[in-house]
């Protein structure tokens, strides 16, 4: 999935059609199914992804069950459009075509390859390609100072986060950062490394 800092350059049990011969070594979420629309099958989808081709443009897909344990299954997009003032998506997916053979699918989410990776405009990046990177303050001339961690995930909650796992014996409990410029206005892909400039207190917390 992208993520740009503000300002910075089925069948009637549920179970959809499945070849998991063809699920691919890595898969991402990129939205959670959360309630049916309509009586013909529609599902509604709270997007994880700031791409909306991942939820109109027909083509394979797979669904991640509640449980972690649920090995993902490929099912197929038929369609998909944005309701109107929304940020929630509607999806067909083919062999769910009844209200009860959505509602069994509510609480599972839709997921792509991992390498299907749409392009990114200016000052995007992919969720995958700041994973990992090292959180450091920035110092006054912009280069890299002290360590704070590294980006272990960015959650959806209104605003971007950057989870930053800190260093320690035991481990502190990580830090959520907004992912907004004023306060990450610096990302080195290349060089492995995004620059914080937190106002007072927020590493604190």
């Amino acid at each position: 999935m992208p993520t740009t800092p503000p300002n910075h350059a089925a069948n009637a049990q549920g179970e959809a059609s499945a070849t998991p011969d063809t699920t691919p070594p890595e898969l991402m979420a990129v939205g959670k199914l959360v309630a049916a629309q309509g009586l013909q099958g529609e599902l509604r989808v709270l997007p994880m992804s700031d791409f909306p081709q991942r939820f109109t443009r027909p083509g394979r897909r797979w669904l991640q069950g509640r449980s972690p344990q649920q090995q993902p299954r490929v099912v197929e997009l038929l369609r998909g459009r944005q309701l109107p003032g929304k940020e929630l998506f509607v999806v067909q997916l083919a062999g769910v075509d009844s209200r009860e053979a959505a509602e069994a699918l509510v609480g599972q989410e839709l997921l792509v390859a991992a390498d299907d990776r749409p392009p990114l405009q200016p000052g995007e990046f992919h969720l995958l390609d700041l994973v990992g990177l090292e959180a450091r303050l920035l110092e006054s001339d912009g280069s890299p100072g002290e360590l704070i961690g590294r980006v272990r995930d960015l959650l959806h909650a209104g605003n971007d986060l950057l989870e930053i796992e800190r260093p320690g014996e035991p481990a502190p409990a990580p830090l959520l950062i907004p992912f907004v410029q004023a306060i990450v206005p610096v990302v080195k892909l290349k060089e492995g490394w995004i620059g914080l400039t937190p106002p007072p207190g927020l590493l604190d917390l």
